[in-house]
């Protein structure tokens, strides 16, 4: 219970303004906090997303851990509320500091000490238990400046706290992202954290301070403000420090587009790599050993009319259009901005063979499931080069649903190919991608290619590929699929336990069929090279 004493002095506080504007203006505080609560934790998901992967789980952890934090914060606030003007203004400008900086620690901590699974979880706990003292306190203060019955003023705290939530999670996505992205983003909502806790303990209970208190509060207010602005003008720099130690010295284009963070590293200094949200997903070191295996198979049989589904990079183009009896491929891939870069970077549009400069192409810049379900078009070939299975954002287009629109845009004779991850003991996602594959109406013959060269450079003997953690890799998996009725067509042969290995051989044949009267603008398939 708020003893009278205290009671009187806050009832001093906001004689001048009345109790209702006094009321609606914490009411507004509250607002403005459970806005940038959520936006914290949303910030928390999208960057623990991005560097580890895998959305559903770490939605599960920040949240699950954030709401038992919340649950501690309540408790631990009991003690506070003697003091709940200092107190509140204290933890705003500590939750303003910890979420605001908590983007950068989670992406610094990534970079340079390549773990961020420890840091998401204590800034999970951190936030949880601040955010979870904010409303004890906050249910003080609105009864000092109104007297109203208890149910009465939970009512309007959790009103004002819920449509805060509304407001903050719709903007995290709608505003902050796009226009200023993840850090900035995170930085600018902590400093309007600070101003909003500020101004409510130093205007509307200023009564309730004495001369060290305030100081304090100004004090400590100010310097977070001041901290939170800093590292605004100064987070282009960081990325760009970050970015080096992650992806090293030789970055030429990073751009964060609608879809995603695109990195271009390479051509010049090194091999060229293209990374997609922190992934690997091309280089021009073996690159091509991935899309011969992908395209080529496909291949054999009618493929007058192919299209891709992803591979906004060009490569599976690259190999499709060596074909001289294809008319036509299309190219769905969501993001605008990187179909534009392989078409425009001199060193991307090189590796792909201009592939987009070839007016047998057409770009279609939508979701390949939306775009699936809309068109009524028939293809010979069908060819899934979209991010691995494991990612959740790719989830649905690896769904039975997904492959049963596939089947449905198959002409009589059309074949389809899947990149389904690495095979063998353990692979679940393989052997998941296979079974939707099945699932969607469509018979199946899965197959997988080495990552190496048998005994060239980085074959067995020779050095270890980084990204492969040391060690042998497990090798790229794939799912080659028919209507069930014309499944006699496929020809790896009959569906086994273990994935078929397409050896050198049966690349090498696949690519000297499409070199022997292939366009001369197009460079020679790398599968005809003596060592594959």
């Amino acid at each position: 219970m708020i003893d009278q004493q205290t009671a009187l002095r806050g009832s001093a506080a906001v004689s001048s303004m009345g109790p209702r504007t006094g009321r609606f203006l914490v009411l507004t505080v509250v607002f403005v906090c459970a806005a940038c609560g959520l936006v914290y934790e949303l910030e928390l998901v999208a960057m623990a997303t991005y560097l580890i992967g895998d959305s559903v789980t770490q939605a599960s952890v920040v949240l699950s851990v954030m709401v038992f934090a919340m649950g501690i914060g309540s408790l631990l606030a009991k003690r506070l509320r003697g003091r709940a003007v200092v107190c509140f203004g204290l933890l705003e400008a500590v939750l303003a500091l910890t979420g605001g900086a908590s983007a950068l620690v989670l992406y610094a901590s990534f970079a340079w000490l390549g773990e961020s699974r420890h840091v998401l979880v204590a800034f999970s706990l951190a936030i949880g238990v601040l955010i979870g003292a904010e409303i004890p306190l906050l249910m003080t203060l609105i009864q000092r400046v109104d007297r109203q019955d208890a149910g009465g003023a939970v009512a309007d705290l959790f009103a004002a706290d819920y449509v805060g939530a509304l407001v903050g999670g719709l903007a995290f996505p709608f505003l902050l992202l796009p226009t200023m992205g993840q850090l900035t983003g995170a930085l600018v909502t902590g400093a309007v954290n600070a101003a909003a806790g500020g101004a409510l303990v130093l205007w509307v209970f200023r009564g309730d301070l004495d001369p060290r208190s305030r100081r304090l509060l100004l004090v400590v207010d100010t310097v977070v403000v001041a901290a939170l602005a800093t590292a605004t003008f100064l987070v282009d720099d960081f990325e760009r420090s970050a970015r080096r130690a992650v992806y090293g010295e030789d970055v030429r284009v990073a751009v964060r587009t609608e879809v995603q963070e695109v990195v271009l590293t390479g051509a010049g200094h090194g091999p060229l790599g293209l990374y997609l949200d922190g992934r690997l997903r091309v280089s021009s070191d073996d690159g091509h050993r991935f899309h011969e295996a992908l395209v080529h198979p496909a291949m054999a049989g009618r493929h007058g009319r192919v299209l891709v589904l992803g591979g906004g990079d060009g490569l599976a183009a690259r190999e499709v259009l060596r074909y001289p009896d294809v008319e036509s491929v299309v190219v769905v891939e969501r993001d605008a901005q990187l179909t534009r870069l392989a078409r425009r970077d001199p060193a991307l549009s090189a590796l792909n063979g201009h592939a987009y400069d070839d007016p047998r192409l057409t770009a279609v810049a939508r979701d390949a499931f939306g775009w699936l379900r809309a068109g009524d078009r028939r293809f010979d070939v069908v060819i899934s080069d979209l991010p691995a299975p494991g990612i959740s954002d790719s989830t649905k287009l690896y769904s039975a649903e997904f492959y049963g629109l596939v089947a449905g845009s198959l002409a009589p004779g059309g074949r389809l190919v899947v990149h389904a991850g690495p095979p063998g003991t353990g692979a679940g996602d393989f052997w998941t991608v296979e079974a939707s594959v099945r699932a969607g109406g469509l018979a199946t013959r899965p197959y997988r290619v080495g990552d190496r060269p048998a005994g060239g450079p980085g074959g067995p003997g020779g050095p270890a590929r980084p990204e492969y953690g040391g060690g042998e890799p497990p090798g790229r998996g794939f799912v080659l699929a028919a209507r069930r009725r014309e499944a006699g067509r496929l020809r790896l042969g009959p569906r086994a336990p273990e994935p078929m290995s397409l050896d050198e051989r049966g690349l090498l044949e696949a690519g000297r069929a499409a070199e022997r009267s292939r366009p001369g603008t197009v460079p020679p398939s790398t599968l005809v090279h003596p060592r594959y």
